[in-house]
């Protein structure tokens, strides 16, 4: 299995897509997002090290997924 990091945005919101697919990404809060994101079993970033451009850029990439 792939390891993720914050910087890999497209397939972090790829495993959000298929983990969560009953959430709807338009609508998800920042905090939400962020321990989704902390919670897939592959994602082994630091958790301190994220920011909101990068939380943005995966919740843009999940919304183009969920489409």
């Amino acid at each position: 299995m792939h390891k993720l990091d914050w910087l890999d945005v497209l397939d972090i919101a790829i495993e959000l897509n298929d983990k969560f697919p009953e959430l709807d990404p338009q609508w998800i809060s920042f905090p939400d997002l962020h321990k989704n994101i902390c919670e897939l079993e592959s994602f082994i970033g630091d958790p301190k090290k994220s920011n909101e451009k990068i939380l943005e850029a995966i919740q843009s990439h999940w919304i183009e997924e969920y489409q």
